[in-house]
């Protein structure tokens, strides 16, 4: 087994994926392992190369990429916007108290990246009711019904994209299901939802001074500014144009030939809003 195929491969194309999950907005990890695959690997003999699961990065091995990646293109100010995301969703989820939301994803994980929204999930006895509360907190949204093939069956979720000084995602759980443990689809264990208290005590432990003065002040300084830059274009990195030129194929659309994913690349997997880093350590 060669170093390139089982080693160098793998990083290369991890490297690829943050890349346009990053610059591209490609928004899931099944998707940007794929497309990184074809552009790294191109066509053998004018077919396209063949790839086996082991050669695939997991999505673990991505999520460090894109780590690394948002670390090195925006240095402190990521941190800075972590803890404005964090203020968002704490001030979110003390509005919506009634019904015990919960953090989980980026925010809460703090593998943020540009673009990154905030994962709430909520369990309402009522839908109906949550949508009345939405509506007289004066927040602006979309209910939107997505249906999903998991574990062999087919599964509705109701989301509610409300736009606030950064954008929130709230997804409808019933009661009794604070108490499950949905998995992460990065590493497969338990996906961690942080109430209110344990986020404000993220906050006092990764923020200490920042979060003092939110106490003192109710705000956080600079915080319209580090919201508004996630809706600029990316900003040039010391990775643009990585791997690029490095035998991909042409943008010919035709998807990269490979065996069938395993579990933890099925697309229809609850993928956390990420987006990007939406998933637990």
């Amino acid at each position: 087994m060669s170093a390139e195929r089982f080693g160098g491969l793998r990083a290369r194309i991890a490297a690829e994926a943050a890349r346009l999950m990053y610059e591209e907005g490609v928004d899931q990890y099944f998707t940007a392992k794929r497309m990184a695959a074809k552009r790294i690997l191109g066509r053998v003999e004018g077919r396209r190369a063949r790839y086996r699961p082991a050669d695939l990065p997991s999505n673990g091995e991505i999520r460090e990429a894109l780590l690394l990646f948002a670390e090195r293109a925006e240095g402190n100010q990521r941190t800075r916007r972590l803890f404005a995301l964090r203020i968002v969703a704490l001030e979110a989820m003390r509005a919506l108290a009634p019904f015990s939301p919960r953090l989980i994803g980026s925010v809460s994980t703090g593998h943020i990246r540009r673009g990154s929204d905030v994962d709430l999930h909520v369990f309402p006895a009522d839908e109906e009711a949550l949508e009345r509360h939405v509506r007289a907190l004066g927040w602006t949204f979309d209910r939107e019904r997505v249906t999903i093939q998991k574990g062999g069956e087919l599964r509705e979720y109701v989301h509610y994209h409300v736009a606030d000084a950064a954008p929130l995602e709230l997804t409808v759980y019933a009661p009794r299901d604070l108490r499950a443990r949905p998995r992460s689809s990065t590493d497969g264990k338990p996906i961690v939802r942080l109430g209110v208290a344990a986020l404000s005590a993220l906050c006092a432990r990764d923020h200490p001074g920042a979060w003092e003065r939110y106490l003192e002040t109710g705000e956080v300084e600079g915080m319209d500014a580090l919201l508004e830059a996630d809706e600029d274009e990316p900003l040039a990195g010391p990775f643009d144009g990585l791997l690029h030129g490095t035998g991909g194929a042409g943008e010919d659309g035709d998807e990269p030939a490979c065996a069938e994913p395993g579990e933890e690349d099925d697309p229809y997997q609850d993928y956390e809003p990420l987006p990007g880093f939406e998933d637990t350590a």
